[in-house]
């Protein structure tokens, strides 16, 4: 990215916690959300590996959101397609 705003302007399920996603550059990623969903410790999180919940996903300005804002992404992350459990940074360092 280049300092320039970004956007999701598409989101389609691509597998159980699969997205593909489109921004407003013309970029796609396929972003796998299972690891990161897997290694959380905390219960309300984890709860997106249910397949109903996790279909639950929109995209409200630009961003992709669950709930009420009850999981979401930094944009960037999701741009670069790096989705990072803290728990896995700990264990790394």
């Amino acid at each position: 990215m280049t300092g320039k705003v970004i956007n999701i302007v598409s989101a389609q399920q691509a597998g159980d916690c699969v997205l593909h996603l489109v921004f407003d550059d013309g970029t796609a990623q396929d972003v796998d959300f299972k690891p990161f969903l897997t290694h959380s410790s905390h219960p309300d999180i984890r709860s997106f590996l249910d397949p109903a919940r996790f279909a639950g996903f929109r995209i409200e300005y630009g961003e992709l959101v669950w709930g009420d804002y009850e999981l979401c992404f930094p944009i960037e992350d999701l741009y670069k397609n790096r989705i990072v459990n803290h728990a896995s940074i700990e264990k790394a360092a």
